[in-house]
């Protein structure tokens, strides 16, 4: 797949922050981002939490692409005040930090992605396209991990059987929810699986029985509420 067939009638929310302090990290994202279809000049760029908190004092952004380890401070605390100020903004993590405590960290201030720097161009687009479209895109070594701790941490916090019975997603259902988060519809999602249609479709209102919801974006909000999606 090209970088060009991903950024097919994508709508542009503009204009974008880059806050990234690697020279060369920022010139593949600004790269990545004209290939999309940006221009040039709807791109702003910073190398440190005070420079973006500047930039951010004279404009508003419409998306944000934030690493973590920054020369002034963690990115995650900028997560926090662009959230706060505005709830609907996007914003995807790209960074090199992978510890468990700093990903979950960046989730619950308010980023709806997090994708690693090691990744190649082609699956660090398909992150963005799905930002874009309005999804929760999650590295694929994360969200391994994070399906590998959901039963036990949800035993941990519920000692109650019969309602576990009723609230606890199963391996497989946790798996779809995550690719429902990053966007996939449900025949891309029975590919990935190689699942029918039917099944997938049968798993997802299963899903969203549990989460009391009706919605693929209720059924993810209602996930993170409850500890089963950061």
């Amino acid at each position: 797949m090209s970088l060009g067939a991903i950024a097919i009638n994508l709508i542009l929310p503009a204009p974008v922050l880059i806050v990234e302090d690697d020279m060369q990290v920022r010139l593949r994202l600004e790269n990545l981002l004209l290939q999309f279809g940006y221009k040039i000049d709807a791109l702003i760029f910073a190398a440190s939490l005070s420079e973006a908190r500047a930039q951010l004092s004279d404009q508003p952004v419409a998306l944000a692409l934030i690493d973590i380890g920054l020369p002034d401070g963690s990115g995650i605390d900028l997560i926090s005040e662009l959230n706060t100020s505005d709830p609907g903004l996007s914003i995807l993590v790209i960074s090199a930090w992978a510890t468990e405590d700093v990903i979950l960290g960046a989730l619950r201030a308010g980023a709806v992605g997090y994708v690693l720097k090691e990744r190649d161009d082609l699956e660090i687009a398909i992150a963005l396209r799905s930002v874009l479209r309005g999804g929760a895109p999650i590295d694929p070594f994360i969200a391994k991990r994070i399906i590998d701790e959901l039963p036990s941490k949800a035993l941990e916090k519920d000692g109650d059987n019969k309602d576990l019975c009723q609230q606890v997603l199963t391996a497989r259902e946790n798996q779809i929810l995550l690719l429902v988060a990053d966007g996939l519809g449900n025949k891309d999602i029975a590919d990935h699986l190689s699942l029918s249609r039917y099944t997938v479709e049968c798993h997802i209102k299963h899903i969203y029985r549990k989460l009391a919801v009706s919605s693929r974006t209720r059924a993810i909000h209602a996930a993170r509420e409850r500890g089963l999606l950061k």
